[in-house]
């Protein structure tokens, strides 16, 4: 199996040394996105709900780059630096997973790069 890098100027540029994502036959690997906004790169806010959104947009772009849609996530891992943030975090990711629910872990960490307060990765599936 060859695997492919994606790429999209419509999410934040890989700020270490990793790409966007992988494409490994029918499965879509992303990588950690931060709240970062694409043109700027740096946190499109100080605070959870700026963050989740542009961390869940930037997956979104990127998502649809290696040519699946949200629907086609099957698994999401989020990383948040507050857990008493859940339920904020759940109202936001509920605007971009609105019928289809992959499964998901939600981890508190101690710090993540830039200072942000939330990264999120996921894993595709483009087989159907």
């Amino acid at each position: 199996m060859v695997l492919k890098t994606v790429q999209t100027d419509q999410a934040p540029a890989a700020i270490g040394p990793y790409v966007q994502a992988i494409v490994a036959g029918p499965l879509r690997f992303v990588s950690g996105q931060l709240g970062l906004n694409p043109q700027t790169g740096e946190l499109a806010g100080s605070d959870l709900a700026s963050q989740a959104r542009q961390a869940l947009q930037n997956l979104k772009q990127i998502v649809v780059a290696a040519g699946c849609a949200l629907d086609e996530v099957a698994a999401v891992d989020v990383f948040l630096t507050d857990m008493s943030k859940f339920t904020e975090f759940n109202r936001i990711y509920e605007e971009f997973f609105t019928g289809h629910r992959p499964a998901r872990a939600v981890v508190e960490v101690s710090a993540l790069p830039k200072g942000a307060l939330v990264e999120v990765k996921c894993v595709a599936y483009a087989g159907s």
